[in-house]
């Protein structure tokens, strides 16, 4: 059994929905941070259903933004823990009269929350990402990077599936957007933590997910993406370490700007996902038609008000 398997959620940013107010920055204290007795209880109740909590603070965005670390698992164990993370935090917030939303983008000019997931593969107790090639990857790690970004367009549609996903995956707010790797620069789509040596600690860290996503399904194709690299010694390029001027930005491929092109994406892409019938072509155009008809088209037709500041008096 592997000690990590790919689809591990780490860093997972929260957004508790209360009023928004002055902008606090990363990890202020009480009281200034009003929601660190509210976090650590859930973390307590986390805990005691079982669950492995590495980290709490709050996180930079207004509105009570949090992140809650849970610690690596096997994929469907992490898929089942996240269920069990969610339900756990819903609950201790309505018990003090609060509600929670994972929503992407709950507030306009403010960093979204993302599902930042930690990755890496597992041979009879070997780690098979360490290596001496770049930030200490191996070359195995570097075409399963070269998976993920080849198919992140159509993986965008399963681990970021809602309308308000793409109003996260937008440039700034530290955003990843770009479909580049890196170990520094935070708007790359895979970021390689170099917080240790230790060859059991090399993952790459794949950002555009958030927790509107069946994990699951994001798991799974996520896993898919980057073993079809591995298996077809996809070269994922050079990595995104420089800041880049705005006309070199033009030649760096980015994620989908809404979720119906992210259905677009999927469509012309998903072969990886159906090799030995881990997804089927059934469950593929279900998913496609179901979410274009109940979400994209229905918000797509629906006028928004933002329309009425714009349009109301021409």
């Amino acid at each position: 059994m592997p000690r990590r398997a790919a689809g591990t959620p780490g860093a997972v940013k929260r957004i508790w929905a209360t009023a928004p107010g002055i902008k606090e920055g990363y990890f202020p204290v009480p009281p200034t941070d009003h929601y660190q007795d509210l976090r650590s209880e859930m973390v307590q109740t986390m805990i005691k259903c079982g669950l492995n909590i590495e980290c709490h603070h709050h996180e930079v965005a207004t509105g009570g933004q949090a992140e809650i670390d849970q610690r690596f698992d096997t994929l469907v164990k992490t898929a089942d823990n996240m269920m069990l993370f969610k339900y756990v935090v819903r609950n201790v917030a309505n018990r003090h009269r609060k509600t929670v939303t994972f929503m992407p983008k709950p507030l306009f000019a403010d960093n979204g929350s993302g599902m930042h997931t930690h990755q890496s593969l597992w041979e009879e107790g070997k780690p098979l990402f360490a290596g001496d090639c770049y930030a200490g990857f191996s070359q195995l790690g570097l075409h399963y990077i070269g998976g993920l970004l080849k198919h992140a367009r159509a993986l965008s549609t399963i681990i970021a599936p809602t309308t308000n996903s793409y109003k996260r995956l937008v440039p700034g707010y530290e955003a990843p957007i770009n479909l580049a790797y890196s170990r520094r620069n935070r708007s790359a789509a895979c970021r390689i933590p170099m917080y240790s040596a230790n060859p059991k600690a090399k993952r790459v860290e794949f950002r555009p997910p958030d927790t509107s996503a069946n994990p699951y399904l994001a798991f799974a194709a996520m896993l898919m993406a980057g073993i079809d690299g591995v298996m077809n010694k996809i070269n994922p390029g050079d990595p995104l370490d420089k800041d880049i001027s705005p006309e070199e930005m033009k030649c760096v491929p980015s994620m989908p700007g809404s979720l119906e092109e992210a259905l677009d994406c999927l469509e012309d892409d998903h072969s990886f996902l159906l090799k030995d019938d881990v997804f089927t072509e059934e469950l593929i155009e279900t998913f496609i038609d179901y979410k274009r008809k109940n979400e994209a088209d229905a918000v797509r037709l629906r006028p928004h008000p933002y329309e009425f500041a714009l349009y109301y008096d021409i």
